[in-house]
């Protein structure tokens, strides 16, 4: 299995970012989808907003529909690619209430409870270690805040699982998987639901240009690193089109939708905290 902690060279993922940054937005179609899912899910949701912190950030095309949805909040966005935050900043007026940070998801630099609103739309495809990642935005967010997300399922890519000879796919988590997770991290009441997103191509170098684009190689540390990288893709082009005799063909997402709830900071060892309410008073 390739999904657990460790499974993807941090640096590759971080160069594809960089190298994707100023074509990104040709290819983020996918995104696009996802980012309206989550705001789908997020219109019955009650809650007041000061402080959002969207991780995965890349060229910030959902802070206009965070700002929208929460107007009154200060955004952050927050990325590893410098590239990708340099886009972001062009790409915005200079009156917005939106602030950059150049950081690791797994390590947010915020103060415990500081955070009312937590949005990743397809980060965690990036993160092999969820339980590192859903603790830290644990300690973030404030009692009560929200945590909401897009991932993939292990349903995505199977068209190029079938096909391809090596292990140059990764799996990605189940959402029962995810679930657990959230609990054990202290993140209340998760709540996840499962689309399907089927995507048509007619020219396999369409596909992989999108790939490209959007900064979806390969990271797998386990990936083979000989030089016979162009005849691999060949064979996996003529594979998916059946040497042309099958157009067009078809790729799959499946496609996972979250939220789940703060519980606060933990409390630090030996620290016992009680409601004020809780305290009765003292009879003389």
């Amino acid at each position: 299995m390739n999904d657990l902690p460790g499974a993807l060279k941090r640096q590759d993922v971080q160069l594809r970012f960089e190298r994707a940054a100023p074509n990104f937005n040709s290819a983020d179609f996918v995104h696009r989808h996802t980012a309206a899912g989550l705001f789908d899910r997020l219109l019955p949701m009650q809650i007041d907003a000061a402080c959002v912190l969207n991780l995965g950030s890349a060229t910030g095309r959902d802070h206009p529909l965070l700002k929208k949805r929460f107007r009154a909040a200060l955004v952050f966005g927050l990325d590893q690619s410098r590239s990708m935050l340099l886009q972001a900043r062009r790409n915005r007026s200079w009156f917005s209430r939106v602030d950059d940070i150049q950081a690791d998801a797994m390590r947010l630099p915020v103060a415990d409870g500081s955070v009312d609103l937590v949005y990743a739309n397809l980060l965690l495809p990036w993160i092999d270690n969820l339980p590192a990642c859903f603790a830290e935005i644990a300690r973030a967010l404030r009692k009560g805040g929200l945590f909401v997300f897009s991932t993939l399922g292990p349903d995505s890519f199977r068209e190029l699982c079938d096909q391809s000879s090596e292990n140059s796919v990764r799996t990605f988590p189940d959402m029962h998987i995810v679930g657990d997770e959230l609990v054990k991290s202290r993140l209340r009441d998760p709540v996840l639901d499962v689309d399907t997103l089927s995507l048509e191509y007619r020219d396999p170098d369409r596909l992989f240009r999108d790939l490209r684009n959007s900064a979806a190689g390969n990271s797998l540390r386990s990936r083979r690193r000989t030089l016979s990288g162009k005849g691999r893709v060949q064979a996996l082009r003529d594979r998916l089109t059946g040497n042309g005799a099958v157009l067009p063909f078809t790729i799959t997402l499946e496609l996972v939708y979250g939220h789940a709830w703060g519980d606060g900071p933990a409390p630090v060892a030996g620290e016992y905290r009680v409601a004020a309410g809780g305290i009765g008073r003292r009879r003389r």
